[in-house]
């Protein structure tokens, strides 16, 4: 069966009301940051989640992506299976990944009550995760809290959130919080000590990733644009010093929205944060994808912690706001939208990465497109055999240069509009390269799957490609030419 029609067999099952394979709904879940900032702070989090069995056959157990720990420094998770113990046990296909067997087949059907607990700490001297400070802390829209996945299975489904769900924040009196979601009007007080407050907001699934930002900081506002831009310092500034960094992340912003799809209509609102702790605030620099496309001796000054918000360091000056974290692409592309995106495999595993390198472009300019091509082509072989495989950076390169040669070939209007058209008709089931061909071809009415195999299934990148980016002309605006695949 050709690829686009495997793809639109897909559309028609996830369309359909009658469970064809193993599957459960979250019916319900509240998830509780806690932060306590002495006598050593710590930040607990505890995720209660209602469950269903709504598939066509028992389950015996269910998976979980842990935070990262590289990225994160937290105590052994612990889980209540209704009231009962269980154990985690590390997934054999991914080693983020963990699985909870049950005491007992967990019926069609039947409803239980998953509790899931842990907590961070601050992380060593000589560790790179995370960190925070006794009066300020965030938690990035990025994989902070265990992620339910879907069942295992043909046609199997489970792990999206419910359409609507309370994320509960608790933190010292005086503290700023900026996070997802639409919160009450009025916190209120935690009836044990008038000197902390309990803050309950509603996130939806339009809100993506969950993320907290709060401390106890200066505030301060301008005007970027369109955009309001709420500053948020440890001590304070001026807000005209901090104009520049404000305006390339209103641009950046936009790139993300033409890609992946638009914030909100009615949110004019942008963050630029100070880090709590430095040693623990970026992440940019250890991502495969940025290591390729950066410079070798690039220093991060600034870093997406949400849709709407930059995390910066105020210590050098200006920071530069440049591409965001890959990862932050979860807001767009996983969690609520697409469950299990990060597992995504080539040439889709570069999407994030793409969209990073667009958002550096769209603060740095367009000769940036250039030089990253270059930079990239510089990693793969010019003749490469063809029965040998391809090393991981080489795969990685080839992967992201792909999206280029596939807005080359039709265009930034097409390229946008089928990424649109693949998100939307696999929100909440995931998404593979046979959903971006059909996407595409129903977009262009080409025969894009023939596209993909010159790129995908032959060793190196199209010469024409090559050629184009190698010699003198490189700078032409990309939007003029055509990649011929006749």
């Amino acid at each position: 069966m050709p690829l686009c029609l495997l793809a639109g067999a897909a559309y028609s099952v996830a369309g359909c009301a009658v469970a064809l394979g193993p599957g459960y709904t979250i019916v319900s879940q509240q998830i509780t940051v806690n932060f306590v900032p002495t006598p050593q702070p710590v930040i607990r989090l505890e995720g209660v989640y209602q469950l269903k069995n709504d598939g066509n056959q028992p389950l015996t157990s269910l998976e979980l992506r842990l935070p990262g720990r590289r990225r994160f420094h937290f105590s052994d998770p612990s889980a209540l299976w209704d009231k009962t113990a269980v154990n985690f046990a590390i997934s054999p296909d991914n080693p983020r990944n963990v699985v909870l067997a049950f005491p007992q087949p967990w019926t069609v059907s039947s409803r239980h009550t998953l509790r899931l607990s842990v907590e961070y700490q601050r992380a060593a001297s000589n560790e790179v995760a995370l960190s925070f400070t006794p009066d300020a802390f965030f938690l990035p829209a990025q994989g902070w809290a265990p992620e339910l996945l879907p069942a295992r299975g043909i046609f199997a489904t489970g792990g999206v959130p419910p359409k609507s769900w309370n994320l509960v924040v608790r933190v010292p009196g005086d503290f700023l919080v900026h996070s997802s979601g639409q919160s009450s009007k009025q916190p209120t007080k935690n009836s044990r000590d008038a000197r902390e407050r309990t803050i309950r907001i509603r996130q939806t699934l339009k809100d993506g990733y969950p993320f907290v930002i709060a401390g106890r900081y200066v505030a301060a506002t301008l005007t970027a644009g369109q955009e309001n831009v709420n500053l948020w310092t440890r001590s304070p500034q001026n807000p005209e010093g901090l104009r520049h960094p404000s305006e390339a992340l209103a641009r950046a912003i936009q790139s993300y929205n033409s890609t992946f799809g638009a914030r909100p209509k009615d949110s004019h609102q942008l963050w630029l944060v100070e880090c709590p702790d430095l040693a623990g605030c970026f992440t940019s620099t250890t991502s495969n994808f940025a290591r390729l496309t950066s410079e070798a001796d690039e220093k991060t000054s600034a870093e997406m912690a949400s849709q709407d918000t930059a995390m910066v360091d105020l210590t050098g000056g200006t920071p530069e706001i440049a591409a965001a974290a890959p990862s932050l692409a979860s807001s767009w592309l996983g969690y609520a939208q697409n469950p299990g995106f990060f597992e995504q495999t080539p040439p889709l595993s570069a999407l994030p990465a793409f969209a990073a390198s667009r958002g550096r472009e769209a603060v740095e300019g367009p000769q940036v497109r250039a030089q990253i091509i270059r930079r990239l082509l510089r990693v793969i072989p010019v003749n490469s055999p063809a029965r040998q495989p391809e090393t991981d950076d080489v795969l990685r390169a080839k992967s992201l240069l792909f999206f280029y040669g596939l807005q080359d070939r039709y265009g930034p209007q097409v390229f946008s509009a089928a990424l649109s058209h693949m998100l939307d008709a696999r929100r909440g089931g995931g998404f593979d390269l046979d959903d971006l061909i059909a996407a595409f071809e129903e977009e262009t009415h080409n025969n894009v799957a023939e596209f993909v195999r010159l790129w995908m299934k032959r060793p190196g990148v199209p010469q024409e490609f090559r050629a184009r980016y190698e010699n003198s002309a490189a700078s032409a605006s990309p939007h003029t030419l055509k990649e011929s695949t006749q």
